[in-house]
């Protein structure tokens, strides 16, 4: 069963949302709080897919609960739910480890879309087969990244990272000193049928760069392809 933690102190909003994720199929969890969210995700013994998560709420906000579920689980697909004037609010939810946002006001069509493509890629991410290998580990200078495990090491040390995460460096390391353009990467990591904007690329790679780089103002690895997009240097 698909299962979502919708949570939105506004009781309409949240009533609007369960409906229309119920009509597809999504088994619905529902709270009012940031603080009564935790309490559920932590003493649920099924589990969530996604949670989808307002800003703006009294007590905890959708930030530092967005904080809070990326902490307790990097695989957790997370969609912040912005106003359409609050641009700060997007990168800010992204930088925090949420995978997409939904700008409102929004149509059942956008939330359903927006939702459904998440799930794939999580549900892609939890069951995607390993193929066959010499080894797990690609190896690039200070980095291993083990396919089996599906972690990134630096000089010993584990970096946590998210699906999405996981998933662009997968393809960097695929692809070494190779210029990737933003279009290939969006495809690549979160479909061809991505509902959303082409700029959440970037702001993935300024989180992935304050994981993996010295001085993230002065990257050595992920470097910016000017006009073009992203490589992973290994020079």
């Amino acid at each position: 069963m698909k299962r979502i933690l919708i949570v939105e102190d506004e009781t309409a909003i949240r009533e609007f949302e369960a409906i229309n994720l119920k009509r597809v199929g999504y088994s619905v969890c529902e709270a009012g709080s940031g603080e009564e969210a935790l309490d559920i995700y932590d003493n649920d013994p099924e589990g969530f897919d996604i949670a989808l998560l307002d800003i703006s709420m009294p007590g905890m906000d959708g930030f530092a609960l967005c904080k809070e579920l990326r902490r307790r689980s990097e695989t957790l697909g997370i969609i912040m739910l912005t106003a359409r004037t609050q641009e700060m609010d997007k990168i800010s939810g992204l930088m925090l480890g949420a995978d997409d946002y939904i700008t409102k006001p929004f149509s059942p069509t956008e939330l359903l879309a927006r939702v459904d493509s998440l799930y794939r890629r999580v549900e892609m991410y939890a069951h995607k087969p390993v193929a066959p290998v010499v080894s797990d580990d690609i190896v690039l200078g200070d980095f291993t990244l083990n396919l089996r495990r599906r972690t990134l090491v630096k000089n010993g040390v584990n970096i946590e990272l998210t699906q999405v995460e996981f998933q662009m460096v997968e393809y960097f390391f695929n692809n070494p000193d190779i210029a990737l353009d933003r279009t290939d990467i969006l495809n690549r990591v979160w479909g061809s049928n991505y509902f959303g904007e082409e700029k959440i690329v970037d702001v993935n790679i300024r989180r992935l760069r304050k994981k993996i780089e010295d001085d993230p103002s002065e990257p050595r690895y992920l470097m910016t392809v000017w006009g073009m997009g992203y490589k992973w240097n290994t020079h």
